[in-house]
């Protein structure tokens, strides 16, 4: 990914919605201004969510996603249908296209009433306006189009922008409120078998121009080489942030008195669930032969050797409990409903979630009353410096 482009779990994510063939994808390429999207006149054109990055103007970057019609009945349908409900947890605005022919349906209803349920702000788009005789009257927050004329599209745009500056968070720091100019921050960034080839990592990513825009000195290393950093720059750090799996061997090297935090924990906090994140960590004490421990992966990567979710976190747990614990394990979109049977969840740093999809499984953990807590919180409570890790914070 390149630095200097947004992250699409820190754009806003705009989803289309509606029956098949209301002219959802016509709709998304009009309003993306460019072929997205599959068009046919076929029913269920689109079988899967496609998503697409994007500059709404004046609001800023976002993703747009076309969806599968919402009333398809097929066994394939199901699926699509429990897919397109993903989508519309992790979106912070939906675009329900409608007909402007006949007014809402059936399912438009349904689809509203999911929206309402989630919390999702959404507009309505009377689609097709062209073929209608008559138009409905317009509530406050719907629009007509017609994406075979392309009328209407700017005023859909407009409304969307409007209605996400309504609803958008307050701009939030990773480390900009904790350091500040001419401070000097170092990064412990191991470079293994599961260090994507030739970059970065996300987190590692915002943390840097995070720190850069307060004029912060940002020094990146590897752990084999901290110790003679520290030695030889002539200088003590505010802060230095580790990798959560190399956190056993940072905290021997770096002195009591400098900060030291993890990128995950930061992510914790910038998510907005530290406090409940370290409550979940220390859940670890209460474990006991057999207790379930579902984790959690945010993105769809391949999974190597020295994988931290699958391969390091699980022995590490191991290790520190000594139970016969059993794991299991999700990526990507696949989150489970039924939270029930386990003892805690343990997420990644949630750096590739929209905030609204990490709130959402949040709270999915905390109605089902299963503790929530995040690798690096975890890490730093099995090598006993979760206190110091969240001191500054």
């Amino acid at each position: 990914m390149s630095m200097n482009s947004t992250p699409n779990a820190n754009r806003s994510h705009i989803g289309f919605f509606g029956s098949t063939n209301a002219g959802k994808s016509s709709l998304v390429n009009a309003v993306t201004n460019q072929p997205l999207s599959l068009v046919s006149p076929v029913s269920g054109t689109t079988t899967d969510p496609v998503h697409k990055a994007m500059e709404l103007l004046p609001f800023g970057p976002v993703v747009i996603i076309d969806t599968p019609g919402f009333d398809d009945c097929s066994i394939l349908g199901e699926l699509r249908m429990k897919k397109t409900k993903e989508i519309i947890a992790k979106c912070d605005l939906a675009v329900l296209v409608s007909s402007a022919k006949d007014g809402l349906s059936d399912t438009d209803t349904t689809l509203l009433e999911l929206f309402r349920n989630r919390g999702i702000p959404f507009v309505i788009c009377y689609n097709k306006a062209d073929e209608a005789d008559r138009k409905i009257p317009l509530e406050e927050n719907a629009v007509y189009t017609s994406a075979t004329e392309n009328t209407g599209i700017e005023e859909l745009k407009n409304l969307m922008a409007k209605v996400l500056s309504k609803n958008a968070s307050p701009e939030k720091p990773i480390i900009s409120d904790l350091v500040c100019e001419n401070d000097l921050v170092i990064l412990v960034v191991p470079i293994d078998s599961s260090a994507p080839k030739g970059r970065i990592i996300l987190p590692q990513q915002q943390v840097i121009r995070d720190g850069l825009d307060v004029g912060a000195e940002i020094m990146v290393v590897k752990e084999t080489s901290l110790a003679h950093t520290l030695e030889t720059i002539g200088r003590v750090p505010k802060l230095v942030i580790t990798d959560s799996q190399v956190f056993g061997k940072v905290m021997k090297i770096v002195p009591r008195e400098i900060p030291l935090t993890s990128f995950s924990i930061l992510m914790a906090r910038y998510k907005g669930f530290l406090d409940e994140a370290v409550k979940g960590a220390k859940m670890l004490e209460k474990l006991s032969d057999g207790s379930k421990i579902l984790i959690s992966e945010g993105c769809s990567h391949h999974r190597q050797c020295e994988d931290i979710g699958t391969v390091k976190l699980p022995g590490w747990i191991k290790n520190y409990c000594k139970k016969d614990v059993e794991f299991v394990f999700t990526q990507g979109t696949d989150f489970p409903e039924d939270l029930s049977g386990f003892d805690v969840v343990i997420h990644c740093g949630g750096c590739m979630l929209t905030e609204r999809e990490v709130i959402r499984r949040r709270k999915q953990a905390e109605y089902q009353g299963v503790p929530f807590t995040n690798y690096g919180t975890t890490i730093a409570h099995i090598n006993g410096i979760l206190e110091r890790s969240i001191e500054m914070l």
